[in-house]
């Protein structure tokens, strides 16, 4: 699904395009599909979770002030790359490597609400929409990232409350989730290459840049993630929580609140973090 996805969207990237208005609309269908599916009173949240976030939000400020004496839109693609929240999918890797699926679905939920509350003031001091004061540009941000991230959360749990019979029935279609997430890959895919296509000059060395920094930083964030879990005894929830990304979100944010050339390395993430995930599910098999 994954490279079908990603082809039919650059192959007809001139139709694709003109359906990036509903990507907002499918992140928030999947978020709630996904919630929906857990149990809010069985989430637990350790200093595991803690770590993690400390190395998203002081990670991507860290990458950012690395690379922005070099080009500020690379530095702006490295960013969105770490500050990115887990993927509403790690927790079905997180169960088929064996991990615990219970504490990657209590830190995807902490991550995406902790990016709702923090990115609008990260996205305003980058400095890219200079025509309004500060205040005005977070608030901006904020009402149009926070519904985004938070609602889903809210709206899962209110109708557990409300019609928990509906509630169950979602629960059990955690299928349509995954088919949103291809058609929004396709959309942002298709975005992705209508503006490279269209930009008004070649920047080719940064798109490179930003594809080989994308893979370092999708390793580093792997193995630092499986490190720290290590030391709680979930390696593999901490990888995948550090290291898998919601990269439909991440393109959507880079495109709408960066500069639209550094949604290249987000798009550059999604091919490295499964090409990972290949791997590490084949391994798991080969050991079995």
């Amino acid at each position: 699904m994954l490279p079908l996805a990603m082809l039919t969207g650059a192959f007809f990237y001139d139709f694709f395009q003109s359906l990036a208005f509903l990507t907002p609309y499918l992140i928030f269908s999947m978020l709630f599909i996904t919630y929906c599916r857990l149990s809010f009173s069985e989430l637990r949240f350790s200093h595991l979770h803690w770590w993690l976030l400390g190395f998203q939000f002081i990670g991507c400020l860290v990458v950012y002030g690395a690379w922005v004496w070099f080009d500020p839109v690379v530095a702006e693609g490295c960013l969105i790359c770490v500050l990115a929240p887990t993927a509403t999918a790690a927790a079905v890797i997180t169960g088929m490597l064996g991990g615990s699926v219970a504490c990657i679905a209590a830190y995807t939920l902490i991550s995406s609400l902790a990016v709702a509350l923090f990115s609008p003031l990260i996205f305003t001091l980058l400095g890219e929409h200079t025509e309004m004061t500060f205040a005005d540009s977070v608030w901006h941000i904020c009402k149009q990232v926070m519904p985004l991230l938070v609602l889903p959360c809210v709206s899962a749990l209110l109708l557990s409350k409300v019609l928990p019979r509906l509630h169950q029935q979602l629960k059990k279609l955690q299928i349509l989730s995954f088919y949103l997430w291809a058609l929004g890959l396709t959309i942002v895919t298709g975005k992705t290459v209508y503006f490279i296509i269209h930009q008004e000059s070649q920047e080719l060395n940064k798109e490179w840049w930003m594809a080989v920094l994308a893979l370092v930083i999708c390793i580093l964030q792997f193995l630092l993630g499986r490190y720290v879990g290590r030391r709680y005894g979930e390696p593999v929830s901490g990888g995948q929580g550090l290291g898998q990304k919601n990269t439909i979100l991440a393109i959507w944010m880079a495109q709408v609140y960066l500069n639209p050339l550094s949604s290249i390395a987000p798009a550059s993430y999604v091919l490295w973090q499964n090409i990972i995930n290949s791997y590490q599910l084949w391994q798991k098999r080969k050991s079995e």
